[in-house]
């Protein structure tokens, strides 16, 4: 079992920056990652990082977002640069394991997920 806690969400103007946050408990797991879901839309997968720091990036979010995590401190971060008013979703943070929430993405099953972080974007 894997317990998380995202915090970091918030509203900032086209243009600016976030940091997100994921604080995990329990079990150690390989994949971690971010996804989103904006209202009216599927959640989807937008960045993920394996235990040997190898990162994938969802096409729409390369070259402006970058995730990392620190292992000592079973932490998960997202740097949200460059933001859009496209960005504007609740993002959750996610690790590997079976659930029964399990979703494939980014070559992981991602089974355990937090309460999620609003994070709006004004134009």
């Amino acid at each position: 079992q894997v317990q998380l806690q995202e915090s970091g969400g918030g509203s900032v103007q086209s243009g600016g920056s976030l940091k997100l946050s994921c604080a995990a408990s329990g079990d150690s797991t390989n994949c971690m990652g971010w996804f989103r879901q904006a209202p009216g839309k599927e959640r989807e997968a937008i960045a993920s990082i394996d235990n040997k720091d190898r990162t994938t990036y969802a096409a729409s979010v390369q070259g402006r977002f970058t995730i990392s995590r620190d292992n000592a401190k079973n932490t998960l971060s997202l740097q949200m640069n460059s933001l859009k008013a496209d960005d504007t979703a609740m993002y959750y943070c996610a690790a590997e394991g079976p659930s029964p929430a399990t979703m494939w993405a980014m070559m992981c099953y991602f089974g355990f997920w937090g309460q999620g972080t609003q994070v709006t974007v004004s134009s």
